[in-house]
């Protein structure tokens, strides 16, 4: 009896000891993850240019899809989610109406991971630099999150995530 029960805990202890680091498999091999960490550099780019075709064509085409961002309406609170192709189209126009905006990332921290094999995630710090919904045009870090979907062939924006990075806390003296 106590050799079944000993055998019982240990089987629980080793149940719910996290598996090595070395033993996780990306689901994704290394040439997909690379061809999703192209992807955002040509999202990069295209927001640079300004070029709301082609970010349109990055994102997926869903009612799902969502974008994380400033509001410029006060009734939406200072950071608001828009979900939709429309509602990113929109918001998308807006900020590129607004002036120059220039995103630029640390791709040497670009991090692509597979959850599953048709959904990958990326991460990176970047600066911002925008004047829209009251920011002043000064340069600002921010990280980027975004969820990755294969869709016909190709992988499309299902979520995009922007984050400002808040200032470190004054030291104490």
């Amino acid at each position: 009896m106590q050799r079944m029960l000993l055998a019982a805990t240990l089987a629980m202890v080793a149940a719910t000891v996290p598996a090595k680091a070395a033993e996780h498999r990306d689901p994704l091999d290394a040439r997909t993850l690379a061809a999703v960490g192209s992807r955002f550099g040509q999202l990069m780019a295209a927001a640079n240019r300004h070029d709301l075709t082609v970010l349109h064509g990055m994102y997926w085409q869903s009612p799902s899809t969502l974008l994380v961002a400033k509001s410029a309406v006060p009734s939406e609170g200072n950071w608001a989610g828009y979900w939709g192709n429309e509602a990113i189209d929109r918001k998308l126009h807006d900020i590129a109406a607004s002036g120059p905006v220039v995103l630029a990332p640390d791709m040497s921290k670009l991090k692509v991971v597979g959850l599953t094999r048709e959904i990958a995630e990326s991460y990176v710090p970047v600066t911002i630099t925008v004047s829209y919904a009251g920011q002043d045009g000064t340069p600002r870090p921010f990280l980027i999150v975004i969820d990755w979907i294969k869709a016909g062939g190709d992988w499309k924006i299902a979520s995009e995530i922007l984050l400002p990075v808040p200032s470190a806390p004054a030291a104490k003296s």
